[in-house]
């Protein structure tokens, strides 16, 4: 799950130009359903059909020993005789290698399916993993399967403006912006909405996170597995929780990795409030870091003096972006990075300091304008993103909500409740109609043991979102990787976690109860900066 959005401020702030008012939302499809029905059609096609693997697309530039092919869906699963997309697919066949270097050859255990989150990224890249010590007794047992979900290129690529406008810096970050910033913002955000709309057009309804499941269905068929081992980082998660109260009989092993909270009155809006809350006590986990390495860094020895320098650099920067590209919103994006994935911080302390110091160069390497093709897929990752947040859920169309929400918030977490606001504000003036969230339950025995995963300070998809998940499925087990907070934790450094990875998908083995994982080791700090003076 990416940043999310919120609002708040002056309930009095008068927007006039506040979206139509939405459709009604679309209850869940059920079991006897046109899309049931539809989805059954596709799979049994797509299994009659398989997928002819080859050459992998160009443009993607994907390794010579990666093969790639596609699967056709429904663009409706209503109506299955209707317009067809195709779903681009990647493997690596398992290597069948003893990892110790015996002799014996590894069974085979069919493929494992995975999607990486978003929603709006790309899987096609997950079969290189088998290249990595962590994953190379997964890679000798499994097919890696990776793909490009529905409007991911090369998946039948959504769009929703330019990309050559997508990129907009230099930006300011304020972390109490004024009446007028935020009718600037609004105004944006509404004008993005009706370009996605027009871009779209009536097929832009149908990318929403039911159908991502329904996808997976009809590839899990394609491959020739009767039944799913699938693996979901992040929204890969909530795709899997969907899958599994969908098809609940075609689940072989499943592993959700850093957990969206499933609960319906959560998805999305709300699941995005506590996103902000999380990520400001993630921030302050990288502040306290950078203060205990002040010998290093000179950024200061407690927290509030690493969050000065960071001011100091934003203030800056607000007066002379560096490089003409990176402004206070480009140094907020960069450093929420480091509240993701900790092997940012030496990288992030590092650039902070050198820019203080005189010498932007490390901050616009990490934070400035990415080239052409970069913007392109940023482009089109957001356009996914956008589209299903909005698409699967109802959210505030009154800007008075947000605004009410999110200056509250804001008061105890700055760090990120603004930026997810405009990152998600669209959905308040979105014109497709809106899904109603599935409710996930699955009863004893109704589903496979599966494993949930979660580090217990994981901001980008909050702690109670494993708790959540690990309820409502019965027979799933939760191992935790206490007092840690990168966001997914599958084949990481923490040899505790992969082991009981690794017990679930090559020996059918789950822990008898939930367990906890020791943290893995901070990352040392870069020596190359000296201490300010």
């Amino acid at each position: 799950m990416r940043a999310a959005a919120l609002y708040s401020a002056a309930g009095s702030l008068l927007l006039t130009t506040l979206a139509a008012t939405p459709a009604q939302p679309v209850p869940p499809a059920g079991p006897g359903s046109a899309e049931a029905h539809g989805t059954a059609v596709a799979a049994r096609r797509a299994a009659a059909a398989g997928i002819e693997f080859g050459s992998c697309p160009k443009a993607e530039d994907l390794p010579g020993g990666m093969r790639c092919g596609t699967v056709s869906v429904p663009l409706d699963y209503a109506h299955p005789d209707g317009k067809r997309i195709e779903l681009t697919v990647s493997r690596v066949r398992a290597t069948r290698k003893d990892p110790d270097g015996g002799e014996r050859e590894v069974p085979g255990r069919g493929a494992l399916l995975y999607n990486p989150g978003g929603p709006g990224a790309s899987g096609l890249y997950f079969p290189l993993v088998g290249m990595v010590p962590e994953w190379k007794r997964i890679a000798a047992a499994y097919d890696l399967v990776g793909y490009a979900p529905r409007g991911v290129a090369p998946s039948a690529p959504l769009s929703c403006q330019d990309p050559g406008e997508f990129f907009k810096g230099p930006r300011p970050a304020p972390t109490q912006p004024s009446d007028a910033y935020k009718e600037q913002r609004a105004a944006e955000a509404e004008a993005y909405a009706r370009d996605c709309a027009e871009r779209g057009g009536d097929a832009l309804r149908h990318y929403h996170s039911l159908n991502n499941a329904r996808d997976l269905e009809v590839v899990r068929a394609a491959l020739g597995e009767r039944r799913l081992t699938f693996m979901g980082a992040s929204y890969g998660t909530y795709l899997g929780a969907l899958y599994a109260e969908l098809f609940p009989s075609h689940v072989r092993r499943m592993v959700f990795d850093a957990v969206v909270n499933p609960d319906p009155e959560q998805v999305w809006y709300r699941n995005n409030l506590d996103q902000s809350e999380a990520f400001e006590d993630r921030w302050d986990d990288f502040k306290e870091w950078v203060a205990e390495h002040d010998a290093v860094y000179g950024l200061g020895d407690t927290a509030r003096k690493v969050q000065d320098a960071y001011e100091e650099a934003s203030a800056r920067l607000a007066a002379e972006p560096a490089g003409g590209t990176v402004g206070p919103a480009q140094l907020q994006g960069a450093f929420l990075k480091a509240g993701y994935y900790d092997d940012y911080w030496p990288h992030r302390a590092e650039a902070l300091w050198a820019y203080l110091e005189g010498d932007p160069r490390p901050l616009i390497d990490q934070a400035g304008t990415r080239t052409a093709e970069g913007a392109a897929g940023a482009e089109n990752s957001n356009a996914v993103y956008t589209a299903v947040e909005c698409n699967d859920a109802p959210w505030p169309t009154d800007f008075g909500v947000w605004d009410r929400d999110n200056t509250r918030l804001a008061r105890r977490a700055p760090f990120e409740t603004w930026d997810n606001v405009w990152t998600n504000l669209p959905c308040a003036y979105w014109r497709a109609p809106r899904q109603q969230p599935l409710d996930v339950r699955t009863a004893p025995g109704e589903l496979p043991p599966t494993l949930v995963l979660a580090a217990e300070r994981d901001a980008a998809t909050p702690y109670e979102g494993a708790l959540e998940l690990r309820r409502r499925l019965a027979g799933s087990v939760l191992v935790t990787e206490r007092d840690a907070g990168t966001h997914g934790i599958a084949g990481g450094p923490n040899d505790c976690v992969n082991g009981h990875l690794e017990a679930y998908l090559l020996e059918d083995r789950l822990p008898a109860r939930d367990t906890w994982c020791a943290p893995r080791p901070e990352p040392e700090p870069r020596q190359a900066a000296a201490p300010r003076a």
